[in-house]
């Protein structure tokens, strides 16, 4: 297992000791290997995951079709949110491409330290909020493709 410092990873930086300290117990070291599905679409959303090392590969599985890559995640990246933002449920699946290193929050705890500090929480909260929106921005042009290929597909001209 890889140790890693906090204050080392962007999303920490700039950060108090004291902030620190707050957040070292909460963030745990995790490790998958290639081909191990992290977690799997509907299941009960627990955990955030902050990528270290290695490759996520996420897929959403809708009703009507086959399972779509959605984005790959790298180093830096976060895979899990829905632990974060109250989902009961996992909104898609996530497998280790490579072997991965990671942190790994429990949603809960993460949103009883925001209660208890709230300055800590929402400093953490904004930063994760980026990861978030800068992955989501690097999603949108594939999801549009996606759905153009299908759409062009399902046409019988």
């Amino acid at each position: 297992m890889v140790m890693v410092n906090l204050e080392e990873l962007p999303l920490f930086k700039g950060m108090s000791l004291a902030q620190l300290e707050l957040l070292r117990p909460l963030f745990v070291p995790y490790e998958c290997y290639e081909g191990t599905v992290l977690f799997e679409q509907n299941e009960p959303a627990e955990f955030l995951y902050l990528v270290i090392t290695g490759e996520m590969m996420i897929q959403y599985k809708p009703d009507d079709g086959p399972a779509l890559t959605v984005a790959r995640v790298r180093p830096g990246g976060l895979v899990g949110w829905s632990a974060l933002i109250g989902r009961r449920f996992y909104t898609s699946a996530v497998m280790c491409t490579t072997h991965a290193t990671m942190l790994r929050v429990n949603g809960a705890d993460l949103q009883k330290l925001c209660e208890q500090d709230p300055k800590t929480g929402v400093l953490v909260l904004e930063r994760l909020a980026d990861v978030i929106a800068e992955r989501l921005r690097n999603t949108q042009p594939q999801v549009l493709s996606l759905l153009e290929k299908s759409i062009r597909s399902g046409l019988k001209c």
